[in-house]
């Protein structure tokens, strides 16, 4: 199984661009934090994820996100080469297939236009870590007494 799920910073404006076959995409390098430091322990570093996205994906990315930007990536690594002054030289993307926009043009810019891809968290349980419960409330046992008598005889 190939799939690849990524979140992280887009690290420059997205642009679109053609095939031959007039088929729009885009290419942008994520910068996905790491969650420990460098040798020199110096705070978090980041790996920088070449990703790939097609058709109207594309045409989202290119229109609704910024440097900066903060997605989550879904897709498969693709692998591949190529010839360059006659040296082979391997690649790795990501193909993205599904691209969530996890905050708005106003959040990173200011500005008052949104995004209709808004992120929205879930609503977060502020009460104490531990809720009070009527551990009698709703126990369809309640009525039963301490005890239970089990006869062996029911089964025959």
């Amino acid at each position: 199984m190939n799939r690849v799920i990524l979140i992280g910073r887009l690290t420059a404006k997205p642009e679109l661009r053609y095939t031959n076959s007039n088929i729009p995409y885009t290419r942008f390098t994520l910068a996905v934090n790491r969650s420990f430091g460098n040798r020199d322990n110096n705070g978090p570093t980041a790996d920088f994820i070449g990703i790939i996205v097609w058709r109207k994906q594309a045409e989202n990315v290119c229109n609704y996100l910024d440097k900066g930007s903060q997605i989550s990536v879904e897709g498969r690594i693709q692998t591949g080469s190529y010839d360059k002054d006659g040296q082979r030289v391997y690649t790795t993307d990501i193909v993205g297939d599904t691209i969530q926009f996890l905050d708005s043009k106003s959040n990173r810019s200011g500005q008052d236009s949104v995004s209709p891809y808004d992120y929205q968290p879930e609503p977060v349980y502020t009460g104490p870590a531990t809720p009070e419960v009527d551990i009698n409330q709703d126990d369809p046992f309640a009525d039963f007494g301490d005890s239970v008598s089990i006869d062996d005889n029911f089964l025959e």
